[in-house]
């Protein structure tokens, strides 16, 4: 524990998923137990080997971004992004005279945007057929990650840090718990921070099917399809979408008399070294997170009653996750409520940390775990609670959020129940 920083509290919400709009429609239907799974609409998938995706449905831009000057330069997952900032702003009631803008920042987890077919068509052409192709500056500003990053900041009034992080499944992740840590050293008061992601493209999804990450299994049947922890899993279901948060200084957040959540408690991040694929079998630097995280936290195993799962149902995740589990919480890991929302939602990639902590989040506030649906049979040495298919009483003082990555990228935030 470091104690000498301060306390940081959660304040705002904000949310764009394929199960809702909002952070409060998105709450409720993962604790119901929704599936946003089905066709993929962002391109023509049909001669794919996966044409099903978590899909992001009904959103207006129009609707939600008032401001036509920010909205007119963002990407598809921009939109999310900005749309969700704007959210969990409204949710934390910070006005504009709360912070001075140099106490203000944003701290985003991104990937940055893929060209078109036609485009990357047209591109190779040229290459061939002289005069060289110039992109549209539109294009370029659509696919740039940093982009709705600084749209975010203008829109909430942000002239304090900014931080942008691409560090693919772990990113938003790492990027709130980055900005815990700016406003732990005073760097700032308030951070939104968190993450927007939409891999749901021609590239994207053909990279990861040659990669065999992607399942092929229940296509007619999407809503079955990501099976986390589950015997038969065969890969992930890619998701799109956002989810935000307003991080304030503790006692300023209190001064002000302000809704809190919950604490941001712990933060921890590693580094596997094993493979660029897959995760270390024996658990590695998942391990290491979780442990240093519950440190960071001044928490004990014994007082953490839920863990919202990286789990994004390919072989060797669930089984490194849930070995990292049993190493750090020994004898209380059979009594933890484990659960992954990628069973629902797909996997948001950039933006996957941030629906997790909304879960974790909504534990500790409801005390109600959301399942993991699809789960009808453990998979061998996969023998801990993981929620099957119902949601259940969960009364627990600490809640954790796992998130890993391609690479071997690991980030853990341990989140505290606030006394009113």
């Amino acid at each position: 524990m470091r104690p000498a920083a301060r306390r940081v509290a959660i304040t705002g919400i904000g949310a764009v998923t394929p199960v809702g709009n909002d952070a409060p429609a998105t709450w409720s239907a993962l604790l119901a137990g929704q599936s946003g799974v089905g066709s993929i609409t962002t391109f023509d998938a049909s001669a794919f080997p996966v044409r099903i995706a978590g899909m992001v449905r009904g959103f207006d831009p129009e609707e939600r971004i008032r401001d036509s000057g920010l909205r007119q330069r963002l990407s598809r997952q921009g939109a999310f992004g900005l749309a969700a900032a704007e959210e969990a702003m409204a949710d934390s009631g910070i006005g504009g005279n709360t912070y001075s803008p140099r106490e203000r920042g944003v701290s985003i987890g991104a990937t940055a945007g893929r060209p078109s077919l036609d485009e990357l068509a047209e591109i190779f052409h040229r290459f061939r057929q002289p005069p060289l192709y110039r992109q549209p500056l539109e294009h370029v500003l659509e696919r740039d990650q940093n982009v709705p990053a600084a749209a975010i900041a203008k829109s909430a009034g942000c002239a304090g840090p900014l931080l942008g992080v691409s560090t693919a499944c772990t990113a938003s992740g790492h990027a709130i718990g980055e900005a815990y840590r700016r406003i732990q050293d005073g760097d700032a008061r308030m951070m939104i921070a968190g993450g927007y992601d939409s891999l749901i493209s021609w590239l994207d999804v053909l990279g990861f099917s040659l990669l065999g990450a992607l399942t092929t299994e229940h296509a007619d049947q999407p809503t079955r399809a990501s099976r986390p922890f589950s015997a038969d899993r065969s890969g992930f279901v890619l998701g799109e979408g956002a989810a935000m948060f307003v991080l304030e200084d503790m006692e300023s957040a209190r001064e002000r008399g302000a809704r809190i959540h919950a604490e941001l408690a712990g933060y921890a991040a590693t580094m596997n070294a094993y493979r660029i694929t897959d995760p270390p079998p024996d658990g590695g630097g998942v391990t290491l997170a979780m442990a240093r995280a519950l440190q960071d936290a001044g928490g004990s195993p014994g007082q953490v009653g839920y863990i919202a799962a990286h789990g994004t149902s390919t072989p060797g995740n669930d089984i490194c996750e849930t070995r990292a589990i049993k190493d750090v919480f020994g004898s209380h890991s059979p009594h933890v409520a484990i659960s992954s929302v990628k069973s629902m939602v797909g996997h948001l990639t950039a933006a996957a940390a941030g629906v997790g902590l909304i879960g974790a989040l909504g534990v500790l506030r409801e005390g109600c775990a959301p399942p993991t649906i699809n789960l009808e049979t453990p998979g061998p040495k996969l023998d801990l609670d993981y929620v099957p298919n119902t949601a259940k009483p969960v009364d627990t003082e600490f809640a954790m959020v796992n998130a890993f990555a391609f690479g071997g990228t690991n980030a853990c935030l341990i989140v505290r129940k606030v006394d009113a």
